[in-house]
């Protein structure tokens, strides 16, 4: 499979999905509290989307039922919204994939419900900082290695694992297209980016210095092995001989 590089035009459609997710965004933090449900969230973004011309790209997708994926403490990616309300301490990550006339945005951003203990709120803090970090990677002629080196890096920083099992990945009107984008590597090794890519990065951190996880029965949900809280922040990025620009904020 090749890699799909985007025109200026189609990059213009992807913003549009993603400008759609970015304020769906700011609405679920608004929500974020104390006794709110996932399924409550998750049936505000499916009325959200469908308000604004916008459909769930993940709900049907390989079966899955929802339009978002809930995961909540050491769920790190792929839960299934539920109706247990959330929990001051909390932290939730919710995961989005916009469709907007053929054309997606992906981006997953983890709350802090009500007040966070002082290593949940480092965790949160490092792991959204790699994340920019690792856009400023992003530009023509970098490697994949590159993001995944800084990433690494600012977990290592950290003493936080990485779920290196999980990684970033290019989009356009397929969810998942070529490349993959680990949150780890090597500066100088893999493929090449070039003008027209558009990628998701998308690093998920954990408490636990080892970052390793198990996939649960349901085919989808991921916890962390040793039970500690994760969390993730994801944007989804074009290459431009500008530099790197971010469709969903």
């Amino acid at each position: 499979m090749e890699i799909s590089l985007k025109s200026r035009e189609e990059i213009g459609y992807m913003r549009e999905a993603g400008r759609i997710l970015s304020a769906c965004h700011q609405e679920i933090a608004k929500m974020i509290a104390p006794g709110v449900t996932p399924l409550a969230i998750d049936a505000f973004v499916e009325e959200y989307l469908a308000n604004h011309g916008a459909s769930p790209e993940q709900k049907g997708y390989r079966g899955f039922p929802f339009a978002t994926c809930a995961s909540v403490n050491d769920t790190v990616c792929h839960g299934f919204p539920n109706d247990v309300p959330l929990s001051e301490g909390d932290v939730v990550t919710i995961d989005i994939v916009v469709n907007k006339d053929g054309w997606l945005a992906d981006s997953g951003w983890s709350y802090g419900v009500g007040v966070l203990s002082k290593p949940l709120q480092k965790l949160m803090l490092r792991t959204e900082e790699a994340l920019y970090a690792g856009i400023e990677q992003a530009v023509v002629g970098n490697a994949i290695g590159d993001i995944g080196h800084i990433i690494e890096k600012t977990a290592k920083r950290g003493r936080f694992g990485i779920v290196k099992p999980l990684v970033g990945h290019g989009i356009g009107r397929a969810l998942h297209e070529l490349p993959d984008v680990p949150s780890h590597g090597k500066r100088g090794e893999g493929m090449r980016l070039i003008e027209g890519m558009v990628i998701t990065i998308e690093p998920i951190f954990t408490l636990g210095s080892t970052g390793a996880v198990l996939w649960n029965d349901d085919g989808w949900s991921i916890q962390t092995a040793d039970g500690t809280c994760g969390v993730q922040f994801e944007h989804t990025v074009a290459i431009t001989k500008e530099g790197p620009l971010i469709l969903t904020n």
